[in-house]
C-alpha cells in the first residue's frame, strides 16, 4: 500500500513503477483500475502493463466507470494494481466500497497493490477536515489499511508539491489557482504531511513490538524516548513534570506519561485536588496522564515502564526518602535504581530537597566515573591507533594483532573464524589464533559476529557491554589486514594471468580490494575520533578529521570508477522521461551539503519545458558540474547555473571563475569525464567554453519536452 499525504505526490506513479517493476521479473501483473487523472507521467508509466477493461454504470442518467471485479478475478493474475482504496462505488456495483472489492481478489489469493491518502482514514477524517476545511465523504477504517503486508510513505515537501501543482503536473490549468490558494497552501501541506509521517511511524512502532514479542525479545530497544514520569500528588510534583517535558522536549517524536499510584484499598488520595492540577499541567504540556492501582509503587511503575517501552523514568527527591533510607528503608528510587536495568532513572529535586549535598554527591561521582572512562579510552586509544596504524600500512600480522586484543581484554585464547563457503561442508574454520587451546567453532565463551562470514571468538572471562563493544569495533581492523593479505597472495598468485588480471576485471577487483581497506581505515578513524580527548581541538583531532575527509574522497573516486567501468560495460541502464530541471538542480543542491546552493547562482526562465533524461544520472551529471565548478571558483566570485531553451533543446550552463585552465586534478578529471560518459548515455552532450573574463563554462545540451509550460 502506497500512502500518501495528499493528491499528486506520486502515489499511483509509485504504484505502477512497482508493477512495472514486478513484470519484468516475470510476475503476472495486471491493472484492475488507475486514475491517471489525466496526468501524462502517470499515464507513460502504465504503458506496458495489461489493463483488465473496466465496467460501465448508469446513474442518474450519467454513464460511470469502475474496477469489473469479475473479471479481475476471471483473469485471475498473480498481482492486480488497484488505485484509490477508499473510493465509494457507483451505485449497483456489488460491493459499496473498493477496499471490499480488495477483500475479494485477495479471498481469491491475488495479491493487490493500491493507494491511499492520509485524509480518508477514518481516525484522521475530522482532523484532516479541520485542517483543509474540506469535509472528507470517503472514509475507510484504519484497520483494513494496517492489514497490509506492506505500507509505503510517499513522501514529498509541501514546496515540492506546490512546485508539482504550478508545473501542470497535478491538476489542469484552470484548477491551479484555486488549489494553491485553498486546499494546497502550505500549512494545510505541513499538517497533513506530518499526520502521515506520525500514523506510519505507529504502525512501524507497532510491528517492531510486534517482532519483539514473536522472538522473545524483552529488552526495549530505544527507538522512540518514551518517558515515565512518577507522582505522588505532592505540591512539589509539578516541578518534576516540568522538569520531565524538558528533557522530552529535547528529542523530537519523544512521549511524555505521568503516572500516579493509588493504593488497591481504592482510599482517595489525600492529594486529590493536587492530582487534577498535575494532570491539566501534563496535558497541555503535550503528555498523558495515568493512575494506576497498586501497593507497592516501585513495581506498579516498574510494570507500566516496561509495558509502555519506556526508555526513561524521572522522580522526584524529597526528604522523607532519604529519612527512609537511613531509618533501614529503601525508597521508591533506590529501588527503581536497582531494578530498572534497562532504562535511565531521573531523580529530580522537588522543593524542601536538600539540593547542594545532593549535587555536591552527583558531581563526586560523576567526577570518578569520567575518570575512570578517561583512562579507560586512553588505553583504548592506544591499542586501536595500533591496530588500525597496522592495517592502513598494509603490515597487519593477523596472530600479533590477535595476541594485542587477548592481553588488553585479559582473555586466554582468540581466534578468527571464518564461515565455509562450500554448503556441502557447513561450519567455520580457523583463520589465525592465539593463546592456550583456542576456540574452533561456536560455543566459545566471547563471540562476537563481524559480519555474516567472519566471528571474532576467545576464551576465558565474559566481557562486559563495553568491552564487547570495543572488541567489535577492533575487529574492523582485523578484517582490514585479513584484507590486505589476500589481496597481496592474490596480486603475487595471479600476475602472470594477464587474461584475467587486465582490463574490467582487474578494474574490478582492484575496486573491491580498495573499498575494503578503505572501510576498515573508516572504522578506525570513526572509533578514534570519538573517543574522550580526541574528539575536541587539537592536533591530534585535526589530523583525524582530515584522514578521514581523504578517505571520503578516495571513496568517491573508486565509486566513480566504478560507475565509469559499468558504463563503459554497457551494464549501466537508463530510463529516459519528462523531467523538471528546477527539481533535478535542488536534488543536485542538496547532494552537495549544506548551503551549497547559497553558494551558486541559480537563474532560470519562467517558461522552461522538460527534459527528456534518466534523473538519476542527470542529477550525477549536474553535481559533478557543480562540485567542479564549486571547488573551481575563489569564495568571492560564486559560480553560475543557468538555463535557457529553445522548442526543441535545452542547455544547462554552469561557468566558474576559476583561474586555472583545463582539469583541476585527476580525480576531478575523473569525475568530469564520468559525468560527460553519463550525460552521452542518454543522448545529451556536455562540451567545454571559456567564460568572459576567465574560467570555464559547462554547457550540457538536453532535447526539451513538448510545449513550453509557465512556472508562474
Amino acid at each position: 500500500m502506497y500512502l500518501g499525504a495528499a493528491p499528486g505526490v506520486g502515489k499511483t506513479y509509485a504504484m505502477l513503477a512497482e508493477g512495472q517493476r514486478r513484470l519484468s521479473r516475470g510476475t503476472d501483473v495486471v491493472i484492475g483500475l488507475v486514475e491517471p487523472h489525466g496526468r501524462k507521467l502517470t499515464t507513460a508509466m502504465a504503458e506496458g502493463l495489461e489493463q483488465v477493461p473496466r465496467q460501465t454504470l448508469m446513474h442518474n442518467g450519467a454513464a460511470f466507470t469502475e474496477m469489473d471485479i469479475d473479471a479481475v478475478l476471471t483473469r485471475h493474475p498473480q498481482v492486480a494494481l488497484v488505485d484509490e482504496l477508499a473510493h465509494t462505488n457507483v451505485p449497483g456495483c456489488r460491493n459499496p466500497k473498493r477496499w471490499q472489492d480488495v477483500d475479494e481478489l485477495l479471498d481469491a489469493v491475488i495479491d493487490v497493490v493500491t493507494t491511499v491518502n492520509i485524509q480518508h482514514l477514518e481516525s484522521l477524517g475530522e482532523v484532516a477536515g479541520a485542517v483543509t476545511g474540506t469535509r472528507q465523504r470517503e472514509i475507510i477504517p484504519d484497520e483494513i489499511v494496517r492489514r497490509a503486508d506492506q505500507i509505503e510513505l510517499v513522501d514529498m515537501t509541501p514546496e515540492a508539491l506546490r512546485r508539482r501543482m504550478v508545473h501542470g503536473n497535478v491538476y489542469p490549468p484552470d484548477r491551479i489557482e484555486a488549489a494553491l490558494t485553498h486546499y494546497f497552501r502550505p500549512g494545510n501541506l505541513t499538517a497533513l504531511r506530518e499526520l502521515a509521517l506520525l500514523w506510519v511511524a505507529d504502525r512501524v512502532e507497532e510491528g517492531l513490538r510486534r517482532y519483539r514479542a514473536e522472538h522473545g525479545i524483552a529488552v526495549p530497544w530505544e527507538t522512540r524516548e518514551r518517558i515515565v514520569v512518577g507522582v505522588a500528588g505532592e505540591a512539589g510534583d509539578l516541578a518534576v513534570i516540568r522538569r520531565a517535558a524538558r528533557i522530552a522536549a529535547r528529542t523530537p517524536g519523544s512521549e511524555l506519561l505521568v503516572v500516579h499510584v493509588t493504593p488497591d484499598s481504592g482510599l482517595a488520595s489525600r492529594g486529590a485536588g493536587e492530582l487534577d492540577r498535575q494532570r491539566v499541567l501534563t496535558v497541555s504540556l503535550g503528555g498523558s496522564f495515568r493512575e494506576v492501582p497498586g501497593d507497592d509503587a516501585a513495581e506498579a511503575l516498574l510494570l507500566v515502564a516496561a509495558a509502555e517501552d519506556a526508555t526513561q523514568v524521572v522522580l522526584g527527591a524529597s526528604r522523607r526518602g532519604r529519612f527512609r533510607i537511613l531509618l533501614g528503608g529503601r525508597s521508591v528510587p533506590t529501588r527503581l535504581a536497582r531494578q530498572a536495568t534497562h532504562m535511565d532513572v531521573h531523580l529530580v529535586s522537588r522543593p524542601g530537597a536538600d539540593r547542594r549535598q545532593r549535587l555536591s554527591a552527583f558531581a563526586l561521582a560523576g567526577l570518578r566515573r569520567r575518570r575512570r572512562r578517561t583512562a579507560r579510552a586512553r588505553a583504548e586509544a592506544t591499542a586501536l591507533t595500533r591496530l588500525a596504524a597496522s592495517v592502513l600500512r598494509g603490515h597487519g600480522d593477523l596472530p600479533a594483532l590477535l595476541e594485542e586484543l587477548r592481553e588488553m581484554f585479559r582473555l586466554d585464547a582468540v581466534s578468527l573464524l571464518e564461515r565455509q563457503h562450500d554448503p556441502s561442508r557447513p561450519g567455520s574454520y580457523v583463520i589465525a589464533s592465539t593463546g592456550e587451546r583456542p576456540p574452533e567453532g561456536p560455543g566459545a565463551d566471547v563471540e562476537v559476529p563481524v559480519s555474516g562470514t567472519f566471528t571474532l571468538a576467545g576464551r576465558g572471562r565474559a566481557l562486559s557491554t563495553e568491552d564487547t563493544r570495543v572488541l567489535h569495533a577492533c575487529a574492523a581492523y582485523l578484517i582490514g589486514a585479513l584484507a590486505n593479505r589476500r589481496g597481496q597472495e592474490q596480486d603475487s598468485g595471479t600476475a602472470q594471468d594477464t587474461g584475467l588480471r587486465s582490463g574490467p576485471a582487474l578494474l574490478t577487483a582492484s575496486s573491491r580490494y580498495a573499498r575494503e581497506q578503505l572501510a576498515a581505515a573508516q572504522a578506525a578513524l570513526d572509533r578514534l575520533i570519538s573517543m574522550d580527548g580526541l574528539s575536541g581541538p587539537g592536533e591530534p583531532a585535526a589530523l583525524l578529521t582530515t584522514a578521514r575527509t581523504a578517505i571520503g574522497r578516495a571513496d568517491r573516486v573508486i565509486t566513480d570508477v566504478g560507475e565509469f567501468t559499468r558504463l563503459h560495460a554497457g551494464a549501466l541502464e537508463t530510463y529516459l522521461r519528462p523531467v523538471d530541471l528546477e527539481e533535478i538542480i535542488a536534488a543536485s543542491a542538496e547532494d552537495l551539503g549544506p548551503g551549497a546552493r547559497q553558494h551558486v547562482t541559480v537563474v532560470t526562465p519562467e517558461d522552461l519545458p522538460d527534459a527528456i533524461a534518466d534523473p538519476s544520472l542527470l542529477t550525477r551529471v549536474v553535481t559533478s558540474v557543480l562540485a567542479d565548478a564549486l571547488n573551481r571558483s575563489p569564495a568571492d566570485a560564486p559560480p553560475t547555473l543557468s538555463v535557457t531553451s529553445t522548442a526543441d533543446h535545452i542547455q544547462v550552463r554552469v561557468a566558474d571563475h576559476g583561474s586555472r585552465p583545463g582539469e583541476a586534478d585527476d580525480a576531478s578529471s575523473l569525475t568530469m569525464r564520468l559525468a560527460r560518459d553519463l550525460a552521452e548515455a542518454m543522448g545529451d552532450t556536455m562540451r567545454y567554453e571559456q567564460t568572459p573574463g576567465g574560467g570555464r563554462t559547462v554547457v550540457v545540451t538536453l532535447p526539451a519536452s513538448g510545449p513550453h509550460r509557465s512556472t508562474g
